[in-house]
């Protein structure tokens, strides 16, 4: 290594001796006005250059120490070919001054001003030691980008002892120019192939209720539109059946697609015919799913399968691209077509049926924080398996104001009283052969409980939500159905069509036709043909509509503090109302839920959102009349739901910084439609 005297005589020339020159310039101007003072001032001058010549052997002595730190492990003649190595080396101090620099380093580094790229070398090297076990001495690995080239930062660094600030350290690094082998990855990952699937939604419906003679003409222009969609990008596109289209793409064609927002899912919706012989019920949509999860074509397309799932499961109409393991989502804004067809619900039911009684016993298990909705779907399951002779058990760890009425009401019947378990009484109902169902989330880390999901490993999944990328994976069997208002609807088809005599219990009755009422807030909301058959068939088996209406009355405190919160609310965007239920209260997320369903009520007002607080847990409910998504805007929160119902948790923040991560991402929203 350079000796202390190299490394410091540059600085001590061109700095202090030039302080030395200032000063001797002011004394000897201040002298000729007053000559008494010469003595003092030489006596002054004199004092001034023995202290400067102390503190620069000082200096130099701590750096000479702090360099045999750094190069303690290097001999001698390790030491001279680092010095003359073709790589630009430097030694680099907390404060970002540069003591020493190699003659390679001034060259490479001649027309940059590596001043400006200091303070982000630091951070680095500041994360570095942070990361490290050792915070006193250590090795340096990082990438930097200096002048449009790429850089390896390697060296080591060694704490200041005889500082007393415990952050301050030097630092020896060198300069590797990587950017030629940084192109060349860029290159093959340019080149890396990501398979995809194209699929048009509709597909069904325009052959079912669109005349023949039209078919064939609108589904020549959805052709044309993907396959010209492909040239565009480079991609090779092939019909694999008569609504599905597989693709192949470069990646750095899929990051042009992904740049230029999915323009096919705009495109398509032009693929239609004179408006006076189509409806808009048949403008085609498409599901896409591109995924380079995997290493071989057949991994590949299996981690595509697994994607297009989750577009199908939050409503088509959207594209997700899944590259390096992490989502983009595009489109997804419009509402949910109906099936008229229960050729699904009737299979579905045949399934269930047989896994059940090939099980030794079934236990049943909603959402957290549970409410009408997953607590009636789960008494139809449970009158179901009764039937079928099996064991079975709800598992329910929370009754706030939604549920309280109603367990209350259940457990005077004594053939309930030992219906509902908790988490811990459930591990003991675990048999090798027990059969889990999950309704109304599909969320693994959503569940009531994430361990007895984990311990069985046949379950069976009942929801209408959008599905999201943390979906329960491996079930056995899956009724998703997005377009369905509740889960309890599609537990009603179950019942309808189990080919079982089931005799429902008055109470299971009400349970599943206040999931109903619940969800679609009273038949107002997300309410198709198939919700009012659901409907029609409970009410043959009898439901008393009064009694069910009565467990959703809320009491006065309930309604006072909603009253507050409607009162308390602001607007945003002109028709957003945001408000605060500023109250710690266990039943924050219901009085949210219908603080947000009362703001919608309000002229002029097409989104609403609710903040309450739970000990460290915020809730957030949206609510929307269609017009915005209120699904997408809580999934950046990492939340869920659909177009005009949504919600989201939010651990660890106060009720104001949720609110503003809330608004800022209803900002990104409004920006992504306006882009």
């Amino acid at each position: 290594m350079p000796s202390s005297n190299n490394i410091n005589s540059e600085k001590f020339i061109s700095k202090t001796k030039v302080y030395l020159i200032i000063i001797a310039i002011l004394m000897v101007i201040i002298c000729v006005f007053n000559y008494r003072l010469i003595p003092v001032g030489i006596a002054l001058f004199t004092l001034i250059l023995l202290y400067t010549n102390w503190t620069n052997k000082k200096r130099k002595a701590e750096l000479s120490e702090q360099l045999k730190d750094l190069t303690l492990d290097v001999n001698e003649t390790a030491k001279t070919t680092l010095i003359n190595s073709p790589f630009p080396l430097a030694i680099i101090e907390s404060s970002g001054n540069i003591i020493w620099k190699s003659e390679k380093f001034v060259i490479e580094f001649n027309e940059t001003n590596i001043n400006d790229r200091i303070e982000d070398i630091l951070k680095e090297i500041e994360t570095t030691i942070e990361n490290s076990e050792n915070k006193n001495k250590g090795t340096i690995n990082t990438e930097i980008e200096i002048n449009e080239k790429n850089y390896l930062i390697q060296g080591s660094y060694v704490k200041n002892k005889k500082s007393h600030k415990k952050d301050e350290y030097t630092s020896i690094i060198y300069f590797i120019d990587n950017t030629y082998t940084r192109k060349l990855e860029q290159k093959e990952e340019d080149k890396d192939i990501s398979v995809g699937i194209i699929m048009i939604d509709n597909y069904e419906e325009i052959n079912q209720r669109m005349s023949s003679e039209l078919i064939p003409l609108l589904i020549t222009q959805v052709e044309k539109i993907i396959y010209d969609w492909a040239s565009k990008y480079n991609a090779l596109i092939v019909k694999s059946d008569r609504d599905t289209f597989l693709c192949i793409i470069e990646q750095k064609e899929l990051i042009k697609a992904e740049q230029d927002k999915m323009t096919i899912l705009d495109e398509i919706k032009e693929a239609k015919l004179p408006e006076e012989e189509i409806s808009e019920i048949f403008l085609p949509t498409l599901s896409i799913a591109f995924s380079d999860d995997g290493d071989t074509f057949t991994e590949k397309m299996n981690s595509t399968k697994a994607v297009i799932d989750i577009a199908l499961g939050r409503g088509g109409d959207q594209a997700i691209v899944k590259i390096d393991g992490k989502y983009e989502f595009f489109g997804g804004r419009t509402q949910e077509i109906e099936k008229r067809t229960k050729v699904k619900a009737r299979m579905i039911s045949h399934a269930l049926k047989e896994l059940i009684q090939e099980s030794d016993n079934v236990l049943i298990m909603g959402h957290s924080n549970g409410d009408m909705d997953s607590i009636g779907s789960a008494m139809g399951l449970y009158r179901l398996t009764l039937t079928l002779g099996k064991e079975a058990k709800v598992i329910n760890e929370v009754s706030g104001i939604g549920l309280e009425k109603f367990i209350e009401t259940a457990k005077k019947d004594e053939e309930y009283t030992e219906c509902f378990v908790n988490v811990e009484e459930a591990q003991n109902y675990i048999k090798p052969n027990t059969l889990l169902i999950v309704v109304d989330t599909n969320k693994r880390n959503y569940v009531e409980s994430v361990e007895i999901l984990d311990a069985i490993p046949r379950v069976v999944v009942i929801d209408h939500h959008r599905r999201s990328t943390d979906y329960i994976e491996n079930a056995v069997l899956t009724f998703h159905e997005v377009y369905a208002s509740s889960a309890a609807e599609l537990v009603t088809e179950i019942l309808e069509y189990s080919q079982t005599d089931i005799q429902l219990k008055n109470i299971e009755i009400e349970a599943l036709y206040a999931g109903i009422m619940l969800d679609t807030k009273n038949f107002t909301f997300k309410t198709g043909v198939r919700t009012f058959e659901a409907a029609a068939y409970l009410r043959k088996c009898g439901v008393d509509i009064i009694k069910v209406k009565k467990w959703f009355q809320s009491d006065l405190e309930t309604y006072q503090a909603i009253s507050n919160i409607v009162s308390q609310s602001e607007i945003i965007n002109n028709n957003i109302a945001i408000s605060m239920y500023e109250n710690n209260d266990k039943n924050a997320n219901i009085i949210a839920a219908k603080a947000a369903d009362e703001l919608l009520t309000i002229g002029g007002i097409t989104a609403s959102f609710v903040l309450g607080k739970n000990d460290d847990k915020v809730y957030i409910s949206g609510r929307s009349i269609g017009d915005i998504n209120v699904q997408i805007i809580l999934e950046k929160l990492g939340g869920g739901g659909h177009i005009t119902l949504a919600g989201a948790q939010l651990e660890n923040i106060s009720l104001e910084d949720a609110k503003q991560e809330l608004i800022n991402r209803i900002n990104e929203y409004f920006f992504e439609i306006e882009s």
